[in-house]
């Protein structure tokens, strides 16, 4: 895909922000992700022209992070966590039965360019396993049917509301609000729930505080 004058001014706007322009490379990834659906090599190079790197300096970026493909994604990303805490309370069982429903494994598009199915290490969402992220929006507490439902309400262009932030717009959406956060979507749904501050409510309950800190010359 051709960059256009456009996509430049705004991978311009982007190495403005940082005082090295090259502090801006990763948002820059983003931004042509969100244009393409996927990391290309073309997109690369005007990344790595207009911050003043190599080719193969923005490419060893782009191949590093997992977060950036270098296939086309599609409408929608399915990630599933399946580290220890996920993984024992259902993750494993989540992830196949999702590979069942859309007939890919690990990091694979399916047939109809719909979905992009990934194993996730962690999503940093503990609290709430086994989760799943479509289009890195949560999915709480997800059990093999659920996360079918959703792919499948997906599948018939229903409108699928994440557990604690907004409605799923699309994978490329989402890669644009990685790239300009301040889409007015930050007070959509609860982010914080009761089981994410149940240790601090029983602190609270209990008179519990954290230790102070020492003065300088007190430690020890």
């Amino acid at each position: 895909m051709a960059i256009s004058d456009s996509t430049r001014e705004q991978l311009q706007q982007l190495a403005a922000r940082y005082p090295r322009p090259r502090s801006a490379l990763m948002p820059m990834l983003h931004l042509m992700q969100s244009l393409e659906g996927e990391v290309t090599p073309d997109g690369i190079a005007a990344c790595a022209d207009v911050v003043g790197v190599s080719a193969a300096e923005a490419t060893a970026v782009a191949s590093f992070y997992t977060m950036y493909k270098r296939q086309p994604v599609g409408e929608h990303h399915i990630g599933v966590c399946v580290n220890t805490g996920c993984g024992l309370l259902g993750g494993d069982a989540v992830y196949e039965a999702l590979c069942e429903r859309l007939g890919v494994g690990h990091n694979a598009a399916t047939e109809d360019g719909k979905f992009w199915l990934e194993r996730i290490e962690c999503q940093a969402a503990c609290t709430h396993a086994p989760v799943m992220t479509v289009d890195w929006e949560y999915m709480d507490d997800v059990t093999p049917a659920a996360a079918v439902d959703v792919v499948d309400r997906l599948a018939r262009g229903e409108e699928v509301r994440s557990t604690r932030g907004p409605v799923i717009r699309g994978f490329q959406a989402t890669e644009r609000s990685l790239v300009f956060p301040d889409d007015g979507l930050a007070s959509e749904g609860t982010p914080v729930d009761a089981k994410m501050l149940a240790g601090l409510t029983v602190a609270k309950e209990r008179g519990m505080s954290a230790p102070g800190i020492p003065a300088a010359g007190q430690e020890g």
